[in-house]
């Protein structure tokens, strides 16, 4: 089974390409543009390779008749209103793709409708991140496949028999394709972040993989790392007494920063495999730090023949001979006195054992 890696931008995605970590800002921004720019920056700080909005237009996506998934706003009488709250000029959204250019970031904004996939395509996305809900839009799926833009697909929602069609219209379209594993639970308990659709989806599509998180912790990224993902998907927010719905599932600025680390920290470990006897040959100075050697539990005479009881181990090795070659000295006869704690040498003992 070969997994093609692909380019999103300039960045390879899949293959041996680092793994790139994306901030998702969602709508953590609160409706305003000032907050949306401070974000770019502080994702870029972290060191993550690319920051991700969401792009909603309430008319052309919603109605007032759509419930909340979590009632938090008193100052929305309607999530359709909170999504009009949250809207930015095309204006705007140019200015925020080019300032995430400018800081080294890859610009990425789910579309939540037709018309926010045309004001996305004139802004200049170098990929799609489809949404969990959006998995079985054919309107949506077939605005992006025209683009022939890369695409991220999230599956927070989706059966496997969803995912299925999805990926497979995807392939057939042309379009280079990852997948992500991810439960549309906030925050996901540990139990149901799904770490082995990792294996299932590079098996079953032949593609990178993915985890987007929703556990508001860095260990379940950590760990898709160390399963190979190749991608890494997080909410971020400055802190958790911010205001909207994604901050209980959010990462602080602190802790993006601990999971692109701690990501290159993994990356790193789980491509050098390491020789056992080739990395414990290299350790023989630490050894005769750590290690221990005979030394004398009493007084014994010159002429005394050890035995196991004559002898205990202290450090350093160094001083003596190793205590892992007790075998070999038991028997031996000491050609020296030797008080208690002295360390036991070579030249003590007779060569034979008697």
């Amino acid at each position: 089974m070969t997994v093609k890696p692909f380019k999103i931008a300039r960045r390879e995605v899949g293959g041996n390409a680092p793994c790139l970590v994306i901030g998702e800002v969602a709508q953590a921004h609160d409706g305003s543009l000032g907050m949306a720019h401070a974000f770019i920056d502080a994702v870029a700080d972290s060191g993550a390779g690319a920051v991700k909005f969401q792009t909603h237009i309430a008319s052309a996506e919603s109605s007032v008749h759509e419930p909340f998934r979590v009632k938090f706003s008193d100052q929305d009488a309607t999530r359709f209103d909170y999504w009009r709250r949250m809207e930015f000029t095309e204006e705007q959204w140019l200015g925020l793709a080019e300032h995430a250019r400018r800081r080294g970031l890859i610009f990425l904004s789910s579309p939540f409708s037709e018309e926010a996939v045309e004001l996305l395509k004139r802004v200049g996305v170098p990929a799609w991140k489809i949404a969990s809900g959006e998995v079985n839009n054919p309107l949506l799926l077939e605005q992006i496949a025209a683009s022939k833009l890369p695409v991220l697909l999230s599956t927070g929602m989706s059966s496997l028999a969803e995912i299925d069609r999805c990926v497979e219209w995807i392939k057939a379209c042309g379009l280079p394709l990852a997948v992500f594993q991810c439960t549309s639970r906030y925050p996901s308990p540990p139990e149901e972040v799904g770490l082995n659709m990792l294996d299932v989806f590079r098996e079953r599509y032949a593609v990178p993989v993915g985890l987007s998180d929703h556990s508001g912790t860095i260990y379940a990224s950590l760990a898709a790392v160390a399963l190979g993902a190749s991608l890494i998907e997080v909410h971020v927010t400055f802190n958790r007494g911010m205001f909207g719905p994604d901050v209980p599932v959010s990462l602080n600025m602190a802790e993006l920063r601990q999971l692109v680390e701690g990501t290159r920290f993994v990356e790193t470990a789980v491509t050098h495999p390491v020789d056992k006897d080739s990395l414990a040959a290299g350790m023989q100075g630490i050894r005769a730090v750590f290690g221990k050697a005979l030394v004398a539990r009493r007084k014994l005479a010159a002429g005394h023949r050890l035995e196991v009881v004559d002898m205990t181990a202290r450090k350093p090795a160094s001083r003596g001979i190793p205590v892992e070659r007790l075998t070999t000295v038991i028997g031996r006869v000491l050609k020296v006195d030797r008080a208690a704690g002295d360390f036991i040498k070579e030249d003590d003992l007779t060569d034979e054992k008697t």
